[in-house]
């Protein structure tokens, strides 16, 4: 039977500001061994028996970005699989997300596909033990069940939903158990109530995974939330499918998903059905959800300290977390504090109160400070560019072209741009001449002049951007021509 493993990568990741963004969210934040929070939830689901493709519900903005993650550990890994998208124009929670992943692979694979949803910025340590859970759930799935994953609880953890297990119902195969028939879901508890859960032994933390067959959940949502099933069904009528290179993409409909119901999974459909099953297990799983827990992943040292990244000089400090990226941090009698550097914000907190980290994301938001979507350093399908400094009617920045990748042929309104090549070759379409501009060399492109920028080599290339005008807006760009599908029109908040 086909298992196609279901990627949710949603969500800002508030808590893990300021590495985590808007346009650089939690499942994409690196962890020591160098590998993302994506990576991981990729491998974990494409290592697995009978898996015919990967499958990856996410805002379409970061379509190039989660590609890029997955080439990478892909060929790493020496893995061949189709990847296959669901792309969002806006995020409407886990319920119309599922249920566009399963009309899309009910119509590819047939309903009796098997959907293992997983969610991309969990930690899950112990892979065998991740696949036996798999192989149980895969069994009862087989059955007509929705299964969810019950994490069997270390600690009365009061940020955590639970699920009820009816022990007196369990789910057999071949005179195995497999699992148990959910009694019931429970939110978030008190500390009083979460030690009661776990004494019981009934209780699981709500992991957020499931495994069912693509019909068997549209039959389920047909039956307990019909109405958030009809509309996903009729946005992807009206929505484009694109193909090429071993990758699907289901790009939908901005009017037609803005109308379905904003609704998680739980509430809308598991908390009401009673074919609902879990699968309790014990597999290391963290969900990451703060810079504490985060921390926890770093061994100490000595004095309780745990320190990632770049270089870091202490004294009589003690149980600190502390990362960087590229400056010297330097700390002197302080005790359990977070310290999160980066090249345009740092984090100081009490590790006590980390939890409360998403409120600076919510007020920057508000305020519309480019710091809670972007970091300095962007990336984008054809490379990456690192802003070096902004002043009035300036900005300067380092653009790094991959081999073979080419701009959008394109236009600026306010701004004229000055380009000077570093390392390598770089072809450019400036107005009606094209030209190649070699390292060392520089061009002149002039307020609504129609250009572009090529890398023709090899070799990445390197290049110095000096930009100015009135208005040096990411918004302020006309597409004519773009190979990644980003024409027609303005593209609002894209950069090249």
């Amino acid at each position: 039977m086909k298992l196609i493993p279901t990627i949710l990568c949603g969500g800002a990741g508030s808590r893990l500001w300021p590495v985590s963004r808007e346009m650089h969210p939690k499942p994409f934040i690196r962890l020591a061994d160098g590998q993302s929070l994506l990576q991981k939830a990729w491998l974990r689901g494409a290592m697995l028996p009978d898996v015919v493709e990967v499958m990856t519900v996410s805002n379409r903005e970061l379509l190039f970005k989660t590609l890029d993650d997955y080439g990478e550990i892909a060929e790493s890994r020496k893995i061949a699989l189709p990847n296959s998208f669901v792309l969002e124009p806006c995020g409407r929670n886990t319920a119309p997300a599922i249920a566009a992943a399963a009309l899309t692979i009910a119509g590819t694979h047939g309903r009796e596909a098997l959907m293992l949803v997983l969610a991309a910025d969990h930690l899950i340590s112990d892979q065998p033990a991740f696949a036996q859970a798999v192989s149980r759930a895969v069994a009862i799935a087989r059955q007509g069940k929705l299964v969810t994953f019950g994490i069997t609880p270390e600690s009365p953890e009061t940020g955590y939903g639970y699920i009820e297990a009816d022990m007196d119902r369990p789910i057999e195969a071949d005179g195995d158990v497999l699992g148990f028939a959910v009694r019931r879901f429970v939110e978030k508890p008190n500390l009083e109530k979460a030690e009661e859960y776990v004494a019981s032994g009934r209780y699981q933390w709500n992991s957020g995974m499931f495994c069912f067959s693509a019909g068997a959940l549209l039959e389920e949502m047909e039956r307990h939330c019909p109405a958030i099933v009809s509309a996903v069904r009729a946005c992807l009528a009206q929505s484009a499918t694109v193909k090429g290179q071993g990758v699907s993409q289901v790009l939908l409909d901005a009017g037609g998903f803005s109308a379905v119901a904003d609704d998680s999974i739980d509430f809308a459909l598991l908390e009401k059905s009673s074919s609902v099953a879990v699968v309790p297990c014990s597999i290391g799983w963290s969900d990451i959800g703060s810079w504490d827990a985060l921390g926890d992943l770093v061994a100490p040292d000595a004095c309780g300290n745990r320190v990632e990244g770049g270089e870091v000089v202490l004294h009589e400090v003690s149980n600190c977390y502390i990362r960087g990226d590229e400056r010297m941090i330097g700390a002197v009698g302080v005790d359990n504090l977070i310290v999160v550097d980066t090249p345009d914000a740092l984090l100081v907190a009490g590790r006590e109160r980390a939890q409360e980290v998403k409120h600076l994301y919510a007020s920057l938001k508000a305020r519309g400070h480019e710091a809670h979507k972007l970091h300095r350093s962007v990336n984008r399908p054809w490379g990456v560019y690192t802003v070096l400094e902004t002043g009035p009617n300036f900005k300067i920045k380092r653009i790094e072209v991959k081999p073979g990748a080419r701009l959008s042929l394109q236009m600026h309104y306010h701004r004229s741009e000055h380009w000077i090549v570093v390392s390598g070759m770089a072809r450019v379409v400036n107005g009606e001449h094209e030209l190649l501009v070699n390292t060392n060399e520089s061009t002149y492109i002039p307020a609504g002049h129609r250009h572009r920028l090529e890398n023709p080599g090899l070799l990445p290339l390197v290049m110095i951007e000096v930009q100015n005008g009135a208005y040096l807006g990411e918004d302020d760009i006309v597409r004519f021509d773009d190979i990644y599908g980003r024409c027609p029109a303005k593209a609002q908040g894209e950069k090249k």
